[in-house]
C-alpha cells in the first residue's frame, strides 16, 4: 500500500508488505518503478532519496514485510529524451522460447548467447525483464547469472523462499555446475583442479577486469580435457565450485589456455585462427546445472547441449582425438 500512489510528481510510500519480504530493494523498486530506466533506479538510491524507514540503504538490502520504502518525486523524461517503457515482443518472444524446464519453485533456461541476463550497461531490457513483462503476477528473479556472451543453463526462481534455498545451496557449494569451454591449444594437465583466488577491479574507462589474486575471493575450477585439436584447441569440461565473476576465463587465461573467442583474457592471434572457423562470439556454455532441494531425496538436473553455432565450430577444426592425458 502506499500514498500518492498514481502521483509521478509528489513522494511515495510504500509498504514491502508479503511480495516484497525478502526482495533486494533495488529490484523491488525496479519492479515498483517500471518503465524508469535502470541506470536512473541506482542513481537515485547512490544518492540517498530512496529511504527505508527513513534511512539511507544499498541496493542489495533485504526487505522485510513491515519495511516502509519512501519514494522521491519523479518527474517526467526531458523533450526529446526516450524513456523505453515495454519490453519489445520480440525479446519477450526469444525468453518464452528459451524456456525448458518449469516447475512450482524454478524456472530454467537454455540462454541464447548476447542476450543479457538483466538491463544495465547501456541495455534497457534483459531476460529477467522480458519474464517480469510475460509473468507480471510472479515474483520472479535471477537464482545466478551468465555473461551476456555465455549461452546455456540460467535458473530463475518464482518464489523468495525458493530463492533463499538456492542461494543457501550455492554458499554450500551443493550446486553442481558445468560448463563446456573450447580452450587454445592442447591441455596436457590432464584433469586439473585449478584453486586461484581472484579479484576484480576497474582499471581506466570503467572496464571490469578480474585476475588472480592473492587478496581476492576464492575461487575453484576443475578442467577436463574431453577433446584434442590436435594442437590448435581442446574441448573441455569444467565444473565450478564457486561462482565469481568471469572465473573460467581468468582461470583458463591463468592455467595458459585461454578460452576461444575471449576478447577480454584472450589471445588475439588464436581468436583470429578461430573466426576462420566461423567462432563469431566466446566459446562457453554452461551445459549442466544439478542440485537437491533440502528434504528431497530427488535430484533436479538441467542439461543443454551445445548451441548450432558452437557444434559448428567443432565440425569444422582439424581432425580431433578422444583427451587421454
Amino acid at each position: 500500500m502506499s500514498d500518492d500512489r498514481g502521483s509521478a510528481g509528489r513522494v511515495r510510500k510504500i509498504l514491502a508488505g508479503p511480495a516484497g519480504d525478502g526482495q533486494r530493494l533495488d529490484n523491488f523498486l525496479l519492479r515498483e518503478l517500471k518503465g524508469v530506466p535502470r541506470s536512473r533506479v541506482y542513481r537515485l538510491l547512490r544518492r540517498g532519496e530512496v529511504r527505508v524507514n527513513g534511512g539511507r540503504a544499498k541496493p542489495e538490502y533485504r526487505l522485510a514485510a513491515a519495511d516502509l520504502v519512501r519514494l522521491p518525486p519523479l518527474r517526467e523524461a526531458a523533450p526529446g529524451v526516450e524513456t523505453p517503457t515495454r519490453v519489445p515482443d520480440s525479446l519477450q518472444a526469444v525468453v518464452r522460447d528459451a524456456l525448458i524446464h518449469e516447475d512450482q519453485r524454478i524456472l530454467a533456461f537454455n540462454k541464447p548467447a548476447g542476450l543479457a541476463v538483466h538491463g544495465g550497461s547501456g541495455l534497457s531490457f534483459g531476460l529477467i525483464e522480458a519474464l517480469r513483462a510475460l509473468r507480471p503476477d510472479e515474483p520472479l528473479e535471477l537464482a545466478h547469472r551468465l555473461d551476456r556472451d555465455t549461452s546455456g543453463c540460467l535458473l530463475v526462481a518464482r518464489t523468495r523462499a525458493a530463492l533463499r534455498e538456492v542461494h543457501a545451496l550455492l554458499r554450500e557449494g551443493q550446486v553442481e555446475k558445468h560448463y563446456t569451454a573450447l580452450v587454445a591449444g592442447r591441455w596436457l594437465l590432464g584433469r586439473k583442479k585449478i584453486d586461484a583466488p581472484v579479484l576484480t577491479h576497474a582499471r581506466q574507462g570503467g572496464e571490469r577486469m578480474v585476475r588472480v589474486h592473492a587478496e581476492g575471493k576464492q575461487a575453484v575450477s576443475i578442467f577436463d580435457p574431453r577433446e584434442h585439436y590436435r594442437d590448435l584447441a581442446s574441448l573441455m569440461d569444467v565444473e565450478i565450485h564457486t561462482g565469481r565473476t568471469h572465473q573460467i576465463r581468468v582461470h583458463a587465461a591463468f592455467a595458459g589456455h585461454p578460452v576461444a573467442g575471449d576478447e577480454k583474457y584472450g589471445l588475439r592471434e588464436f581468436n583470429a585462427r578461430m573466426r576462420d572457423f566461423g567462432l563469431r562470439r566466446m566459446f562457453l556454455h554452461s551445459s549442466v546445472i544439478a542440485f537437491r532441494w533440502a528434504g528431497s531425496k530427488q535430484r533436479v538436473v538441467i542439461k543443454v547441449g551445445l548451441p548450432e553455432d558452437l557444434a559448428r565450430v567443432l565440425a569444422g577444426l582439424p581432425r580431433k582425438t578422444v583427451a587421454q592425458d
